[in-house]
């Protein structure tokens, strides 16, 4: 069976992991990655703005992110404003959508479609809400979904709220989303185990499974990436 190669990275900033994750995308578009990956990540604070992001719904000043301790960038994923940080489970899917089927909306569902499985496993009814991307819990969103491809090789992905400090989100208007409501895995399951490396081995096993796949855990250093600098980080 091909296998998911899972990715750890631990907690990380921002830039570093977007320039890898950049990196690791063009190697499998080459070729010299020869199996998907998945990237898992609990990242520093940030606030991400996709192609589709309106000024409007970054309600905070510079000045205000900066005495929060949140970084900016601008990167080229589909959606709106977001925001990545600690006690959230960031996964960054490279998958190459030439060994599975050539449509993106096929395989947005199919994020969603394992986030849900994952959330399953905790007794948690999680789904969709038309027409919106991302995962809900009844009318409480727990993972948001923003995605870019290139010659159907996908990079960016997913964000779980796990133990998220949802202050956070009053920093924006959530996937441009007015008056959505945030939740997380420990708001819904208060006494359950809902620890970062427990909730992403769930969900990359959930993953591997939905793209008819094997997990295979590796270091970062095992993946064949070229030795070039990835392009510059879009930080503002």
């Amino acid at each position: 069976m091909p296998s998911l190669l899972v990715v750890d990275l631990g907690r990380q900033p921002y830039a570093g992991v977007l320039a890898f994750q950049r990196e690791v995308a063009k190697a499998r578009i080459a070729g010299d990655i020869e199996e998907d990956v998945l990237l898992l990540v609990e990242h520093e604070p940030v606030i991400t703005l996709g192609r589709s992001s309106k000024s409007a719904h970054l309600l905070a000043a510079p000045d205000l992110l900066r005495q929060r301790g949140v970084d900016l960038f601008e990167v080229e994923r589909g959606g709106d404003v977001t925001f990545h940080g600690p006690g959230q489970l960031v996964g960054y899917p490279i998958i190459d959508l030439k060994r599975h089927r050539r449509d993106l909306h096929w395989y947005l569902r199919q994020v969603e479609e394992f986030l849900i499985q994952a959330l399953a496993t905790y007794g948690l009814e999680a789904g969709r809400n038309s027409p919106y991307t991302g995962v809900w819990i009844d009318d409480r969103k727990i993972a948001s979904i923003g995605v870019h491809a290139r010659d159907w090789v996908t990079w960016h992905g997913f964000a779980l709220n796990v133990t998220t400090d949802l202050r956070y989100f009053d920093l924006i208007v959530p996937c441009g989303i007015q008056a959505v409501q945030m939740t997380s895995l420990r708001r819904e399951v208060p006494n359950g185990d809902v620890r970062i490396d427990a909730v992403a081995e769930r969900v990359a096993t959930a993953a591997a499974a939905v793209f008819g796949l094997e997990v295979r855990g590796v270091v970062r250093e095992e993946l064949p990436i070229g030795a070039g600098s990835a392009p510059a980080a879009d930080a503002r």
